[in-house]
């Protein structure tokens, strides 16, 4: 063990003194097994089929994302969940201001937070990994930095951070901003210095080998992407459209987020519609962007999903400066979040609730959706037609308050462009209630979504951000067999899947579904939504890759058993 003031005794000055990416990386072992099977497929001696079952999917990340050599012995300081795949190493900062000052000088940081929260995402952009003390594989932190392929850490319950002192406590050290570390978002894992690193490389053979997946697989595979650069990143990996756009994350910058703050701190509507229309443009041209990069393939948006607290301002320090910002005092702001603030913020005011309540926010939205569309629509002659999902539906009642308003707002449109607009409404399935009563709801929806990360929730009563206090414990003790918010629990939450399919097929024969939580990217949930009839699933830009191989090899074991 070492002491705690190691770092003082001179453990920076052992740091390697020239970047980790100039050690020589030993073979990629993805690289290697792709060629061995390419070149027997290609000899006569394996069939495709075989072929594609002896890779593991979870293997190409080595091939999608810089990792730590394998060869290099590691000094394991602190241990979190596994957010976000790759490695990266970095000065630690604890700023999200600093961190982009420093990227600006050229050098490679690791953003430190307690947990993240919306104006962090300059800070996010800056840096070259992110850790967090708090948070699950569902976080802001982690769903923010699988969209930007970075590797992440996020409920590193073994560290103590202290962000106003800028230190951190890990592996009996403390670590002061400037000390260096790595993280391996693949293993969960905070290396004391900087580790040697593996390069991505994409060879012929992975193009070959997910061209024969492409082939053989019958489920298709979107991804979730809420910026054109998230949606470029989706096409480049080979995702078929965008089956999850998250529209607050569209918000995350510094003078959208104002907008934001404006709006929810609106006493009427009057004001409330003022700093929308700000919103429409933003969301507006987004839309048309990522309707561009998408042009032929299907685009879902989900409307404003998270509590609007989530928005406002976490410390008194962060309320004084916002607050003088938007020209206001900073009681009316403590006051404002006052109201907001709920005992269980993820069960509460959210979802089309705030569609319900406020349903000029819904208005807004489509609206930009509607006219990004026709735009986009008549610039390249190629028709829009985009799916609008409602979330967090529990009746059939919410679904058609808030479609009526969609409904409206597309006839408004189509009579001010002069043609008319072209759309699906459906919803995300993330309820137990709504799954038992999909039947009722595909009524009005034209199209299911199964949200997997809240339906994990919900089923299990388990809060994905706070479940790594002991989940850790739960596996290594044999109470569930793997982490339910990484791979699908098929007895519980995937009954309800299930059941939410057949129920809505026997309602409406045909009816579109997919998965758009965080399992569509796993492959033991592919291979159960291939089961349950599922049309696709949607991932991560940088785990499409990923699904793709593995809908095709759930086709193949399918195939076999019949």
């Amino acid at each position: 063990m070492r002491s705690e003031n190691a770092v003082e005794d001179g453990r920076k000055d052992s740091l390697p003194d020239r970047p980790a990416g100039e050690h020589a990386p030993t073979q990629s072992r993805a690289r290697m097994l792709l060629r061995t099977l390419v070149g027997r497929v290609e000899a006569g001696s394996l069939t495709r089929d075989d072929a594609l079952l002896q890779i593991p999917p979870l293997l190409l990340d080595e091939l999608l994302h810089p990792m730590i050599d394998p060869a290099f012995q590691r000094c394991v300081i602190a241990k979190g969940l596994p957010a976000s795949p790759g490695a990266a190493w970095g000065e630690i900062t604890f700023s999200p201001n600093e961190a982009e000052r420093l990227a600006g000088e050229g050098k490679k940081v690791i953003l430190v937070r307690v947990e993240t929260s919306p104006e962090d995402i300059h800070g996010m952009h800056a840096a070259t990994g992110i850790l967090t003390a708090r948070g699950g594989r569902t976080s802001h932190a982690a769903v923010v930095a699988r969209g930007m392929g970075k590797p992440c850490v996020t409920g590193a319950g073994e560290i103590r951070v202290d962000e106003r002192a800028g230190t951190m406590s890990a592996g009996g050290m403390i670590l002061k901003a400037g000390d260096i570390v790595t993280l391996d978002g693949t293993a969960g894992q905070v290396l004391e210095g900087a580790a040697p690193m593996t390069e991505p490389e994409l060879p012929a053979d992975f193009t070959i080998v997910l061209g024969w997946a492409d082939e053989v697989r019958s489920l298709g595979v979107r991804a979730n992407a809420d910026t054109p650069d998230d949606a470029k990143a989706a096409r480049r990996f080979g995702a078929e459209g965008i089956g999850l756009c998250r529209t607050e994350h569209m918000f995350f910058d510094a003078t959208r987020i104002r907008a934001v703050r404006e709006m929810i701190i609106a006493e009427s509507e009057e004001h409330r519609r003022a700093s929308l229309a700000t919103l429409l443009a933003v969301q507006r041209h987004d839309f048309a962007k990522i309707f561009k990069v998408m042009l032929g393939c299907t685009v879902t948006v989900r409307l404003l999903d998270p509590p609007l607290h989530e928005f406002l301002p976490k410390t008194e320090e962060d309320t004084i400066e916002i607050a003088t910002a938007l020209g206001m005092s900073p009681e009316k702001m403590r006051r404002r979040a006052d109201e907001l603030d709920e005992f269980n913020p993820m069960l509460g005011f959210r979802g089309c609730r705030l569609a319900i309540a406020y349903p000029e926010i819904v208005e807004m939205q489509s609206r930009a959706i509607f006219e990004a569309a026709v735009q986009v629509s008549k610039a390249t002659g190629v028709e829009v037609v985009p799916e609008i999902m409602v979330p967090l539906v529990a009746t059939r009642n919410e679904l058609d308050m808030v479609k009526d308003r969609i409904d409206v707002t597309a006839d408004a449109v189509s009579r001010e462009a002069g043609t008319q607009v072209k759309y699906r409404v459906g919803t995300m399935i993330e309820l137990p209630r709504a799954a038992l009563c999909a039947g009722d709801i595909a009524r009005s929806a034209e199209f299911f979504s199964f949200g997997t990360n809240d339906l994990t929730q919900t089923v299990f009563g388990m809060s994905r951000d706070d479940a790594g206090t002991f989940l850790g414990a739960y596996i290594l003790k044999g109470v569930l067999p793997a982490d339910p918010f990484t791979t699908i629990d098929v007895e519980g939450v995937g009954e309800l899947v299930r059941i939410g399919a057949e129920r809505g097929h026997r309602t409406r024969p045909g009816m579109k579904m997919g998965l758009c939580g965080e399992h569509g990217g796993d492959p033991a949930s592919v291979a159960f939504c291939q089961d349950v009839g599922l049309d696709y699933v949607s991932c991560s830009p940088y785990r499409v890759p990923i699904a793709r191989l593995a809908a095709a090899q759930a086709a193949v074991r399918q195939k076999r058993l019949k």
